[in-house]
């Protein structure tokens, strides 16, 4: 079962690669005290991925930043090093924080970990969450193979009309 409406994020890490090696991120602490969406993806450099969804937050990044959101990350069931990479393809700077899922722990907690076959595996379905100090206040789980309610435009809307 997925997350709800007023559940408070799972208390799991993801890994984060920088400049300086790669770090642990707890998302609990990542969305402690500050409003946070954070999206997720069935993988890096796929289709949809890169050319819709990755691009849609960042095109509606300074509309998120004014309707109150502090941070925007990117969850993936990738590698750390693969989700560097595929930041600086997107170009995303330091608008986005690509979250490595490394073994599809957080997509588990979040009631997203699914089987997409023999050539993707377990990876993640698509979503987007809203936080506020680490609890849900918007939950847009997409049905597989769909692409619309996790966009940013679509979490724009809901942000603003909340």
């Amino acid at each position: 079962m997925g997350v709800q409406i007023g559940d408070s994020i799972p208390d799991v890490e993801v890994m984060v690669k920088n400049e300086d090696g790669i770090d642990t991120v707890n998302l609990s602490q990542f969305a402690a005290g500050r409003k946070v969406v954070v999206f997720v993806v069935p993988g890096a450099f796929t289709p949809t991925c890169s050319a819709k969804h990755v691009p849609s937050y960042l095109n509606h990044y300074n509309e998120l930043r004014d309707a109150g959101i502090d941070a925007i990350a990117c969850l993936s069931v990738n590698d750390a090093h693969v989700m560097k990479v595929w930041g600086e393809d997107q170009q995303v700077g330091d608008k986005i924080t690509m979250m490595a899922d490394i073994r599809g722990t957080a997509a588990d907690a979040l009631g997203l970990l699914v089987d997409m076959g023999p050539v993707m595996g377990a990876r993640a379905g698509r979503a987007a969450f809203v936080l506020e100090d680490g609890i849900f206040t918007h939950v847009f789980v997409e049905a597989p193979a769909v692409y619309e309610i996790s966009s940013a435009e679509y979490v724009l809307e809901a942000v603003k009309a909340a």
